[in-house]
């Protein structure tokens, strides 16, 4: 998809400060510090609109962006990050279910995971939220180029396993850096949005 533009639209915690858009929606969940905001600002041929910190944690809200005009990318709060609040830690999991539940435009969940690392149990626990709920979703796997293709294949297959992904839940390896993946993820969101129209 060819960009023309990409804004930020706004921030909230809760339903009624949700935007009304009337776009369709597409969201990325992850860990704290697997490359979220990397990823978005790939996608979208921008460099720091979605914020990337070397601070894990650096989303704390829901943050909507308007690309196009014609959809929106939700960049959601990263999980798992041990250096916030506990209570700061445990708000985070109801802002993001009562979203990735009640949004009615959400036509796509991205889940991000780090290649390198085996998915831990808030991994599992989101994938198979998003399958008991029926949301698509699309399993990325981030920071492929610091692996060799081998090790990222080997490691892909492996992550398939322990997840036990079916018939089209392959992962998809991705990288920032190489732009890996960008092409692939892209058709999947339009796909998306095709058949949520």
């Amino acid at each position: 998809m060819k960009i023309t533009s990409a804004e930020f639209i706004k921030s909230a915690v809760k339903p009624d400060q949700y935007p009304k858009t009337g776009l369709p929606e597409v969201a990325f969940a992850g860990r704290s510090n697997v490359g979220k905001s990397s990823l978005i600002n790939t996608l979208l041929g921008r460099k720091k609109l979605a914020q990337t910190s070397a601070t894990p944690g650096k989303t704390r809200l829901v943050n909507f962006f308007s690309v196009n005009g014609r959809l929106c990318f939700v960049d959601l709060p990263g999980y798992g990050y041990a250096r916030v609040s506990r209570a700061e830690r445990e708000s985070w999991g109801p802002m993001v279910e009562t979203y990735l539940r009640e949004s009615a435009r959400l036509c796509l969940v991205i889940s991000i995971l780090d290649v390198r690392h085996d998915p831990t149990d808030q991994d599992r626990g989101l994938i198979e939220w998003l399958r008991h709920y029926g949301r698509r979703h699309l399993i990325v796997l981030t920071k492929s180029d610091k692996l060799s293709r081998g090790e990222a294949l080997k490691r892909l297959r492996r992550i398939a396993s322990l997840l036990e992904l079916g018939e089209g839940e392959a992962p998809l390896l991705f990288s920032a850096q190489t732009g890996e993946g960008k092409g692939d993820i892209w058709k999947a969101i339009q796909q998306a949005l095709l058949e949520k129209a």
